[in-house]
Order: C-alpha cells, then sequence, then structure tokens
C-alpha cells in the first residue's frame, strides 16, 4: 500500500497550523503538527500581521513534523485569508510588516476612488465585491498617502505567496488569491491595466500569475539545512483559505450553497463562469478564482468574528468557553433583538459588545442586556443573514439550491448549523471542519500526481470524512423574524 504525505499550512486571522495529511488506500487522514496564535499587531494606531514571526512557525512546523513525527512530507503548501500584500525591494527583502485588511487607512478609500473609477464601472470590470479593503484600495491608499516604501517597492506578493517566497525563493502570484483583490479581469488569468492606470500605480511590481496546483520550486537550501527537510518542493495551492476550503466540499452537481464558516462566513455557490451584471452589483456579490476554471460566486458575511470579538472583551472578567457560549444563548430571549452583521462599524470597533448594543439602540430595538443575548442575538442574526444571501443567490442563478454545506470551524457549532437549517428551509451538511487544510493537502495531491481531479478530490473527502445533516424546524417563526430582519437591513 502507497503512503503519501502532504504539509499543509493554514493561516487564519486568529490561528495557525501545520496539518499533515496522508493519503493511504484512497483515504485522507489528517494529524495537527504545529498550532499557533496570529493577532493583528497594532503600531502608532496602524494594524499590521508579522509575516516574519509566522514564517517562523511555519519553519516550526515543518521541522516538528520531520524531528518529532518523523515523516518526510513530499511538499509544502500555504493558504491564508485574501487581498493583504507584502512589499519587496529590489534585493527580495520585505520590506515593512504587511498592513491588516481591518486597518483603518482604508475607511475612506473606496469613496476615493469611486471619484475615479464610477463604482458600476469598477464592479462591472472585475465582477468582485465592493469592500474597503480589497487590495486596490489597499494600493491607493499607499499612494494617496504618499508611503515611502513604495519608492523602494520593486514586487508584490499577496501573503500565501509571500511566504511561498520565503520557503522557495521563487515569486509568483496565485490566482484565487489574486483575484480577491479587485485587480483581475473576471475568469481571467490577467490583471487589468486599466485599473493601474486609474490609481497611478506601476502594473510591473505585480507578479506573473500562476494557477492552483503549480510548482513553485524546491524548498531553498538554508531552510533544508534548519529544518532537517529534503529539497520538496513548495505548492502554489488554491492559496486563497476559501477557495481552498470550497475544492474539499463532498458534493457533486451544482445543487448546492455552500458556507465556509469561520472569522468570515463566505456564503455562495461554485460556477462554470462568472457572474456579473448590474442586478448583482447592486447585490454586492463576487466573482472569485476556484479551483479547475471554477468561480466561486459568493458574498462576504462577517461571521464569527463578531462572537470572537465578544469573548476577547469579556475575557478579562469570564475566559468563556465556546459550548458557554452557546448554552448561554440557549437560555436567552429569542430573537430579543437583530443586527446587520455586515454593517460597517462591526468592523473593527474595540469593543464588539458595545457596537452590538449600540446598534440595537439606533435601529429602535431593546439593547441586549446579558452576554447570552448578545450571543444570541448574533447567531440568530447570521443566520437570517444566510437566508437573505440565499434569496438573493436565487435571484441571479439558475443552480437548483436543494441543500447548504457548512464547512470549517463554523461546522462545529452546531446550534448555528441548526439556526442555518431554520432559517433557510434547507437541509444542512456540517463537515469537514478542517475544510481549507484538507483542500490546500489534496491540491499538493494533485499537483504530484496522487489525485487527478478536482471530482476525484471531493469523492476522497466523501469517503474520509463524515457529515451531520439538520433538518429545518420552526419554520413559522423564522419566516416571520426574516421578514423584520429583511426591514432591518434594508434602512
Amino acid at each position: 500500500m502507497i503512503t503519501r504525505n502532504f504539509l499543509a499550512f493554514d493561516l487564519g486571522a486568529s490561528s495557525g497550523r501545520a496539518i499533515l495529511g496522508t493519503i493511504s488506500d484512497h483515504k485522507l487522514s489528517l494529524k495537527e503538527i504545529h498550532r499557533f496564535d496570529n493577532q493583528m499587531v497594532e503600531i502608532n494606531g496602524s494594524f499590521f500581521w508579522n509575516i516574519f514571526s509566522l514564517f517562523g512557525e511555519l519553519k516550526t512546523g515543518l521541522k516538528k513534523c520531520i524531528h518529532d513525527f518523523g515523516i518526510q512530507p513530499e511538499s509544502v503548501g500555504v493558504d491564508t485569508w485574501g487581498v493583504d500584500i507584502a512589499l519587496l525591494d529590489r534585493n527580495g527583502m520585505i520590506v515593512g510588516l504587511p498592513y491588516a485588511y481591518r486597518d483603518p487607512r482604508t475607511d475612506t478609500a473606496m469613496e476615493e476612488v469611486f471619484k475615479i473609477i464610477p463604482q458600476k464601472e469598477l464592479y462591472l470590470m472585475t465582477g468582485i465585491q465592493l469592500m474597503q479593503f480589497n487590495t486596490l484600495f489597499q494600493l491607493y491608499a499607499y499612494k494617496r498617502d504618499r508611503s515611502p516604501l513604495l519608492e523602494i517597492t520593486t514586487d508584490i506578493l499577496f501573503m500565501p505567496d509571500a511566504l511561498g517566497y520565503l520557503f522557495s525563493g521563487v515569486k509568483k502570484n496565485e490566482f484565487s488569491i489574486a483575484s480577491t483583490s479587485q485587480f483581475l479581469k473576471p475568469g481571467k488569468l490577467e490583471y487589468e491595466q486599466k485599473l493601474f492606470d486609474a490609481i497611478g500605480f506601476d502594473i510591473n511590481l505585480m507578479e506573473e500569475l500562476v494557477l492552483p496546483g503549480t510548482l513553485l520550486g524546491t524548498i531553498k537550501a538554508d531552510i533544508q539545512k534548519e529544518t532537517g527537510s529534503a529539497p520538496i518542493p513548495v505548492v502554489a495551492v488554491a492559496a486563497h483559505d476559501t477557495a481552498s476550503a470550497i475544492a474539499s466540499v463532498p458534493a457533486t452537481g451544482r445543487n448546492w450553497a455552500y458556507i465556509s464558516s469561520g472569522t468570515w462566513s463566505l456564503m455562495g455557490i461554485e460556477c462554470d463562469h462568472p457572474l456579473i451584471s448590474e442586478e448583482i452589483q447592486q447585490l454586492n456579490f463576487t466573482n472569485e478564482g476556484g479551483v479547475e476554471g471554477t468561480t466561486r460566486f459568493l458574498k462576504n458575511i462577517m461571521g464569527l468574528w463578531l462572537l470572537q470579538e465578544c469573548r476577547r472583551t469579556w475575557s478579562a472578567e469570564h475566559d468563556y468557553s465556546w459550548p458557554e457560549m452557546v448554552e448561554m444563548s440557549l437560555k436567552a430571549q429569542p430573537f430579543k433583538c437583530l443586527i446587520d452583521p455586515d454593517a460597517r462599524e462591526f468592523l473593527n470597533p474595540g469593543n464588539m459588545p458595545a457596537a452590538i448594543a449600540a446598534f440595537c439602540a439606533k435601529t429602535g430595538q431593546p439593547e441586549p442586556e446579558t452576554h447570552g443575548e448578545i450571543i444570541r442575538t448574533i447567531f440568530e442574526s447570521l443566520a437570517l443573514k444566510y437566508r437573505a444571501t440565499l434569496d438573493s443567490i436565487r435571484e441571479v442563478s439558475t443552480n437548483e439550491i436543494e441543500k447548504i454545506h457548512i464547512i470549517g470551524g463554523g461546522a462545529n457549532n452546531e446550534l448555528l448549523c441548526q439556526y442555518a437549517a431554520n432559517a433557510t428551509n434547507l437541509q444542512v451538511y456540517a463537515g469537514p471542519t478542517e475544510a481549507t487544510a484538507i483542500g490546500n493537502i489534496m491540491m499538493q495531491a494533485k499537483a504530484l500526481g496522487a489525485v487527478s481531479s478536482l471530482g476525484e478530490i471531493r469523492q476522497m473527502v466523501f469517503n474520509s470524512f463524515g457529515t451531520k445533516i439538520f433538518y429545518p424546524q420552526d419554520a413559522d417563526s423564522w419566516n416571520s423574524e426574516y421578514q423584520r430582519f429583511k426591514n432591518l437591513i434594508a434602512n
């Protein structure tokens, strides 16, 4: 029996992991090798990622895999969140810490860019959801603020590509992560020159685009020496974490929607081509690159960031576990108040519970009085946002959506999964929870010939990991509250 081993580096906005994937007898098994915290670093009122610390953690993961677990992986691959970038100088050194997407310097960037490129024109040129932290607006902010870093920048890499470069010495930008930038032609492996011209930015700073599953090069000699690794390849996987996650959805056909649930909830469908129109622009959906020429037609929903930030704020008085928070919410009054998870005041408020209370007061609702009421407000509002997003997808797509797959860490939250089923009146299939790492691993496996297609990947995931089905309940109550929620988000 042939056994194949691949090491995935999966970085999220709050933590990162090195996950070993072992393929044997047409099944995949996972082993967590290394886990570490990740958080934005605030310096003089700006927010950054400590890319050098992250790289050190990835090397630790590789070293542990080899020395502590006795397994030399055949390859490594990196995935991260979208839009953020690293700047390199002519010596190949990363200059400064990469800005984090929640940094406030882009608070007014969208409106300023719209004076140069009208909003509708920008959307129709790219098919990407207009969000203030998209890479286009970040680069505009660099130019507007006359950042001295631009004077020495010769190359720009997206976060997973920068980490892949630190391993391999090869500078390439992978398609799925680059597609989040608002700089690509829809569904094409090509930058849109007009956008760079509009903001006065040199397109030549951007690296060549490559498809998911591209072999970048081998791990550099100094890293081989430091970690004890063989000269294994670094693979450009589907480097946007959502792209990797969607590649692992254990489904066939096109009769399903997905929710990649974590810090963000990414909800959408898989298409053969981008869906772009003035109506879709008004709904603000995005068309991002997927595996094997697919398009991820989706909406970014704020997600469990709301709860993570509440938990952080409360930690000074009580460090709640996730099961504790679920139990507290069950004791709270149903539907006491609702929020729009995507309201701008929730992007990075500092004190999330206070921001939620202020939103409720502003919208004429009673303010949540207990931690349990705040938690329940978040869960119920997220589920109703899923319903609103599903309705919008059905307006513009011919896909017959008969079920929803929830993947990622949020698939462990059975209460939210049940609420999603209740709100959408569809069966919800929860799992796998390690969807992003699985997709990362399987694209490495595809690059090295262990699997041959996206269909084979999904079949292997189905054979290897179970799902739990949630059936809709209490439809009348949820339908009634949905009407109230629609009125709330319309105002």
